[in-house]
Protein backbone atom coordinates (compact mmCIF):
# COMPACT_ATOMS: atom_id res chain seq x y z
CA UNK A 1 0.00 0.00 0.00
CA UNK A 2 0.87 3.22 -0.81
CA UNK A 3 2.27 6.09 1.70
CA UNK A 4 0.21 9.38 1.24
CA UNK A 5 1.56 10.49 -1.77
CA UNK A 6 4.89 12.10 -0.24
CA UNK A 7 8.41 10.83 -0.10
CA UNK A 8 10.09 12.02 2.80
CA UNK A 9 12.73 14.95 1.80
CA UNK A 10 16.30 13.56 1.29
CA UNK A 11 19.00 15.16 3.55
CA UNK A 12 21.75 16.21 1.53
CA UNK A 13 25.12 17.20 4.08
CA UNK A 14 27.42 18.36 1.22
CA UNK A 15 30.45 16.33 2.50
CA UNK A 16 33.05 14.55 0.71
CA UNK A 17 31.96 11.15 2.03
CA UNK A 18 28.24 11.72 0.02
CA UNK A 19 30.38 12.26 -3.07
CA UNK A 20 32.94 9.69 -2.97
CA UNK A 21 31.12 6.30 -2.81
CA UNK A 22 32.13 5.44 0.22
CA UNK A 23 28.72 3.67 0.72
CA UNK A 24 27.32 6.26 3.32
CA UNK A 25 24.28 7.13 0.18
CA UNK A 26 23.14 3.54 0.16
CA UNK A 27 23.00 3.10 4.04
CA UNK A 28 20.67 6.17 4.10
CA UNK A 29 18.54 5.05 0.82
CA UNK A 30 17.58 2.52 3.11
CA UNK A 31 17.30 3.73 6.32
CA UNK A 32 14.75 5.99 4.10
CA UNK A 33 12.92 3.21 2.81
CA UNK A 34 12.37 1.61 6.08
CA UNK A 35 10.68 4.49 7.79
CA UNK A 36 8.35 4.48 4.47
CA UNK A 37 6.97 1.05 4.88
CA UNK A 38 6.75 1.76 8.50
CA UNK A 39 4.49 4.82 7.51
CA UNK A 40 2.77 2.65 5.58
CA UNK A 41 2.43 -0.06 7.88
CA UNK A 42 0.46 2.23 10.62
CA UNK A 43 -1.48 3.77 8.07
CA UNK A 44 -5.40 2.69 8.59
CA UNK A 45 -7.35 -0.28 7.14
CA UNK A 46 -9.99 0.57 4.62
CA UNK A 47 -13.70 -0.05 5.58
CA UNK A 48 -14.59 -4.22 4.92
CA UNK A 49 -13.94 -7.63 6.73
CA UNK A 50 -12.08 -7.58 9.52
CA UNK A 51 -8.23 -7.79 9.67
CA UNK A 52 -6.89 -11.11 10.75
CA UNK A 53 -3.50 -10.88 11.70
CA UNK A 54 -0.85 -14.07 12.27
CA UNK A 55 1.94 -14.28 14.71
CA UNK A 56 4.32 -15.93 12.43
CA UNK A 57 5.07 -19.23 13.89
CA UNK A 58 2.30 -19.48 15.99
CA UNK A 59 0.09 -20.79 13.59
CA UNK A 60 -3.02 -18.84 15.84
CA UNK A 61 -4.72 -16.60 14.04
CA UNK A 62 -6.28 -13.68 15.89
CA UNK A 63 -9.10 -12.01 14.50
CA UNK A 64 -10.34 -8.39 15.73
CA UNK A 65 -13.52 -6.61 15.47
CA UNK A 66 -15.24 -9.80 14.04
CA UNK A 67 -19.01 -9.44 14.29
CA UNK A 68 -21.06 -11.92 16.54
CA UNK A 69 -22.25 -14.80 14.71
CA UNK A 70 -25.84 -15.23 14.03
CA UNK A 71 -27.83 -17.98 15.22
CA UNK A 72 -29.14 -21.07 13.04
CA UNK A 73 -32.78 -20.26 13.06
CA UNK A 74 -34.55 -23.37 14.76
CA UNK A 75 -38.33 -24.29 13.63
CA UNK A 76 -41.18 -22.58 15.60
CA UNK A 77 -42.80 -25.72 16.56
CA UNK A 78 -40.91 -28.77 18.02
CA UNK A 79 -41.26 -31.58 15.57
CA UNK A 80 -43.23 -35.00 16.91
CA UNK A 81 -41.19 -36.98 14.41
CA UNK A 82 -37.78 -38.16 14.30
CA UNK A 83 -35.61 -39.87 12.15
CA UNK A 84 -34.56 -43.30 13.20
CA UNK A 85 -32.85 -46.21 11.66
CA UNK A 86 -33.00 -50.29 12.87
CA UNK A 87 -31.59 -53.12 10.86
CA UNK A 88 -30.04 -50.95 8.60
CA UNK A 89 -33.30 -49.66 7.28
CA UNK A 90 -34.25 -45.76 7.97
CA UNK A 91 -37.98 -44.33 9.36
CA UNK A 92 -39.55 -41.58 10.53
CA UNK A 93 -40.85 -42.42 13.91
CA UNK A 94 -44.02 -39.69 14.96
CA UNK A 95 -44.92 -39.74 18.59
CA UNK A 96 -48.78 -38.76 20.21
CA UNK A 97 -49.12 -38.06 23.66
CA UNK A 98 -52.51 -38.16 25.22
CA UNK A 99 -51.62 -35.20 27.31
CA UNK A 100 -50.57 -33.11 24.31
CA UNK A 101 -52.47 -34.47 21.17
CA UNK A 102 -55.98 -35.38 20.00
CA UNK A 103 -56.78 -38.12 17.24
CA UNK A 104 -58.85 -38.30 14.87
CA UNK A 105 -59.34 -39.58 11.34
CA UNK A 106 -60.67 -37.64 7.81
CA UNK A 107 -62.13 -38.72 4.42
CA UNK A 108 -62.87 -36.00 2.96
CA UNK A 109 -65.25 -32.78 3.40
CA UNK A 110 -68.99 -33.41 4.33
CA UNK A 111 -71.32 -34.61 1.45
CA UNK A 112 -68.09 -34.61 -0.89
CA UNK A 113 -65.93 -36.87 -2.28
CA UNK A 114 -62.67 -38.39 -0.50
CA UNK A 115 -59.47 -36.35 -0.31
CA UNK A 116 -57.50 -38.73 -1.86
CA UNK A 117 -54.18 -36.46 -0.79
CA UNK A 118 -52.69 -35.00 2.75
CA UNK A 119 -52.12 -31.98 0.22
CA UNK A 120 -55.73 -31.46 -0.43
CA UNK A 121 -56.60 -32.49 3.42
CA UNK A 122 -53.75 -29.76 4.38
CA UNK A 123 -55.30 -27.07 1.87
CA UNK A 124 -58.81 -27.65 3.44
CA UNK A 125 -58.68 -26.85 7.04
CA UNK A 126 -59.21 -23.45 7.97
CA UNK A 127 -56.93 -20.98 9.44
CA UNK A 128 -58.44 -21.53 12.74
CA UNK A 129 -58.36 -25.15 13.28
CA UNK A 130 -56.01 -26.76 15.76
CA UNK A 131 -52.44 -27.01 14.65
CA UNK A 132 -51.75 -30.21 12.86
CA UNK A 133 -49.06 -32.17 14.80
CA UNK A 134 -48.67 -34.60 12.15
CA UNK A 135 -51.19 -36.63 9.68
CA UNK A 136 -50.62 -40.08 8.08
CA UNK A 137 -53.00 -42.22 5.81
CA UNK A 138 -54.20 -45.32 7.31
CA UNK A 139 -56.81 -47.88 6.54
CA UNK A 140 -57.70 -50.07 3.37
CA UNK A 141 -59.61 -48.87 0.92
CA UNK A 142 -61.54 -49.03 -2.63
CA UNK A 143 -61.09 -47.85 -6.23
CA UNK A 144 -62.49 -44.44 -5.04
CA UNK A 145 -60.74 -43.65 -1.46
CA UNK A 146 -63.59 -45.00 0.00
CA UNK A 147 -62.90 -46.99 3.14
CA UNK A 148 -63.35 -51.53 2.95
CA UNK A 149 -62.91 -51.79 6.58
CA UNK A 150 -64.12 -49.86 9.87
CA UNK A 151 -64.18 -46.34 9.95
CA UNK A 152 -65.55 -43.76 12.09
CA UNK A 153 -64.94 -40.09 11.48
CA UNK A 154 -66.14 -37.25 14.52
CA UNK A 155 -68.26 -40.47 16.52
CA UNK A 156 -70.01 -41.33 12.90
CA UNK A 157 -69.97 -45.27 11.72
CA UNK A 158 -69.20 -44.86 7.73
CA UNK A 159 -68.38 -48.43 7.15
CA UNK A 160 -69.52 -51.00 9.45
CA UNK A 161 -66.11 -53.59 10.67
CA UNK A 162 -65.41 -56.12 7.51
CA UNK A 163 -64.37 -59.89 8.61
CA UNK A 164 -64.65 -61.41 5.31
CA UNK A 165 -62.38 -64.20 3.95
CA UNK A 166 -60.63 -62.45 0.23
CA UNK A 167 -57.21 -61.86 -0.67
CA UNK A 168 -54.19 -59.12 -0.28
CA UNK A 169 -53.04 -57.99 3.22
CA UNK A 170 -56.09 -56.33 4.71
CA UNK A 171 -57.27 -60.19 4.76
CA UNK A 172 -53.92 -61.78 6.00
CA UNK A 173 -56.01 -62.29 9.59
CA UNK A 174 -56.12 -61.40 12.43
CA UNK A 175 -56.24 -57.91 10.88
CA UNK A 176 -57.30 -54.94 13.44
CA UNK A 177 -58.79 -51.98 14.45
CA UNK A 178 -57.31 -48.60 15.81
CA UNK A 179 -59.43 -46.38 17.11
CA UNK A 180 -60.04 -44.39 20.06
CA UNK A 181 -62.47 -42.19 22.46
CA UNK A 182 -61.12 -38.64 23.99
CA UNK A 183 -57.18 -39.81 25.18
CA UNK A 184 -57.44 -43.18 25.49
CA UNK A 185 -56.65 -45.20 22.12
CA UNK A 186 -56.41 -48.58 21.59
CA UNK A 187 -55.60 -51.41 18.85
CA UNK A 188 -57.76 -54.42 18.94
CA UNK A 189 -57.94 -57.55 16.49
CA UNK A 190 -61.02 -56.87 14.24
CA UNK A 191 -62.09 -60.22 16.48
CA UNK A 192 -61.64 -59.01 19.71
CA UNK A 193 -63.23 -55.92 18.18
CA UNK A 194 -66.02 -57.41 17.80
CA UNK A 195 -66.67 -59.09 20.85
CA UNK A 196 -65.79 -56.71 23.42
CA UNK A 197 -65.91 -53.50 22.13
CA UNK A 198 -69.87 -51.94 22.58
CA UNK A 199 -69.96 -48.41 22.52
CA UNK A 200 -68.59 -46.69 19.56
CA UNK A 201 -65.20 -44.72 19.31
CA UNK A 202 -64.46 -40.71 18.28
CA UNK A 203 -62.84 -42.65 15.19
CA UNK A 204 -61.99 -45.47 14.09
CA UNK A 205 -60.18 -47.34 11.28
CA UNK A 206 -59.89 -50.90 9.96
CA UNK A 207 -56.17 -51.93 8.14
CA UNK A 208 -54.24 -55.13 7.97
CA UNK A 209 -52.91 -57.11 8.91
CA UNK A 210 -51.58 -56.84 12.51
CA UNK A 211 -48.08 -56.24 12.97
CA UNK A 212 -47.85 -57.48 16.84
CA UNK A 213 -50.21 -58.93 18.27
CA UNK A 214 -49.99 -58.72 22.34
CA UNK A 215 -46.46 -59.07 21.85
CA UNK A 216 -45.62 -61.52 19.61
CA UNK A 217 -45.44 -61.04 15.54
CA UNK A 218 -48.68 -62.06 13.64
CA UNK A 219 -47.89 -66.13 12.64
CA UNK A 220 -47.64 -65.34 9.31
CA UNK A 221 -45.45 -62.47 8.90
CA UNK A 222 -41.85 -63.80 7.68
CA UNK A 223 -38.33 -62.75 9.41
CA UNK A 224 -37.44 -60.59 6.15
CA UNK A 225 -39.69 -61.49 3.65
CA UNK A 226 -39.75 -60.82 -0.55
CA UNK A 227 -42.30 -58.24 -0.58
CA UNK A 228 -41.01 -54.90 0.60
CA UNK A 229 -42.32 -51.43 0.26
CA UNK A 230 -42.78 -48.38 1.39
CA UNK A 231 -45.07 -49.19 4.67
CA UNK A 232 -46.57 -47.59 7.85
CA UNK A 233 -47.86 -48.52 10.65
CA UNK A 234 -49.20 -47.98 14.68
CA UNK A 235 -48.79 -49.04 17.81
CA UNK A 236 -49.73 -48.40 21.25
CA UNK A 237 -47.10 -48.84 23.97
CA UNK A 238 -47.79 -49.47 27.70
CA UNK A 239 -48.36 -45.79 28.56
CA UNK A 240 -50.96 -45.27 25.88
CA UNK A 241 -49.04 -43.73 23.40
CA UNK A 242 -49.23 -43.84 19.86
CA UNK A 243 -46.17 -44.34 17.68
CA UNK A 244 -46.99 -43.98 14.31
CA UNK A 245 -44.11 -45.25 12.07
CA UNK A 246 -43.26 -44.86 8.32
CA UNK A 247 -40.08 -46.48 6.37
CA UNK A 248 -38.17 -43.94 4.06
CA UNK A 249 -37.65 -46.94 1.66
CA UNK A 250 -38.98 -50.48 1.09
CA UNK A 251 -38.93 -52.61 3.65
CA UNK A 252 -40.25 -55.73 4.68
CA UNK A 253 -43.31 -56.65 7.42
CA UNK A 254 -40.93 -58.95 9.31
CA UNK A 255 -38.86 -55.91 9.83
CA UNK A 256 -41.39 -52.99 10.23
CA UNK A 257 -43.11 -55.50 12.89
CA UNK A 258 -39.89 -55.94 14.95
CA UNK A 259 -39.06 -52.02 15.68
CA UNK A 260 -42.71 -51.94 17.03
CA UNK A 261 -41.99 -54.94 19.20
CA UNK A 262 -38.36 -54.63 20.10
CA UNK A 263 -37.27 -50.91 20.07
CA UNK A 264 -40.87 -49.25 20.59
CA UNK A 265 -42.04 -51.97 22.75
CA UNK A 266 -45.64 -51.88 21.71
CA UNK A 267 -47.52 -54.98 22.51
CA UNK A 268 -50.06 -54.43 19.35
CA UNK A 269 -49.47 -52.82 16.27
CA UNK A 270 -51.34 -52.80 13.26
CA UNK A 271 -49.76 -51.93 9.51
CA UNK A 272 -51.36 -49.31 8.17
CA UNK A 273 -50.65 -49.31 4.44
CA UNK A 274 -48.16 -49.68 1.79
CA UNK A 275 -46.61 -48.64 -1.54
CA UNK A 276 -48.49 -45.31 -1.32
CA UNK A 277 -47.85 -44.55 2.21
CA UNK A 278 -47.49 -40.90 3.39
CA UNK A 279 -46.54 -38.68 6.05
CA UNK A 280 -47.45 -34.95 6.40
CA UNK A 281 -45.11 -33.16 9.35
CA UNK A 282 -46.05 -29.20 9.60
CA UNK A 283 -43.23 -29.09 11.20
CA UNK A 284 -40.51 -29.68 8.80
CA UNK A 285 -42.44 -29.02 5.53
CA UNK A 286 -42.61 -32.77 4.86
CA UNK A 287 -45.67 -33.60 2.36
CA UNK A 288 -45.54 -36.97 0.59
CA UNK A 289 -47.62 -37.04 -2.50
CA UNK A 290 -47.20 -40.95 -3.73
CA UNK A 291 -50.17 -42.03 -5.15
CA UNK A 292 -54.04 -41.48 -4.48
CA UNK A 293 -54.86 -42.48 -0.70
CA UNK A 294 -58.19 -42.98 1.07
CA UNK A 295 -58.16 -42.50 4.75
CA UNK A 296 -56.09 -40.04 6.72
CA UNK A 297 -55.30 -39.84 10.70
CA UNK A 298 -54.49 -36.80 12.12
CA UNK A 299 -53.02 -35.64 15.10
CA UNK A 300 -53.51 -32.20 16.52
CA UNK A 301 -52.25 -30.16 18.98
CA UNK A 302 -54.17 -29.81 21.56
CA UNK A 303 -53.37 -26.52 23.09
CA UNK A 304 -51.67 -24.05 20.99
CA UNK A 305 -47.54 -24.88 20.21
Amino acid sequence: MRSQGRRPPRRRTGGRADRAGTGIRPVKRLLALAALLALTACEKQPAGEPVIRTEIGSGVAEKTDAPSPTPTPTPSVASACESVTFEGAAFTHCLADPAKHRILTDLGPDDGAPYRSLAKLAAARSDDAPKVAFAMNGGMYDGEGKPIGYYVENGDRLEELNRADGPGNFHMKPNGVFFGTGGKWQIRTADDFYANVGDRPDFGTQSGPMLVIKGKLHPKISEDGPSKAIRNGVGIDAQGRAHFVISDGPVSFGVLARYFRDVLKTPDALFLDGSVSALWNPATDRLDNRAPIGPMIVVEHKDKP
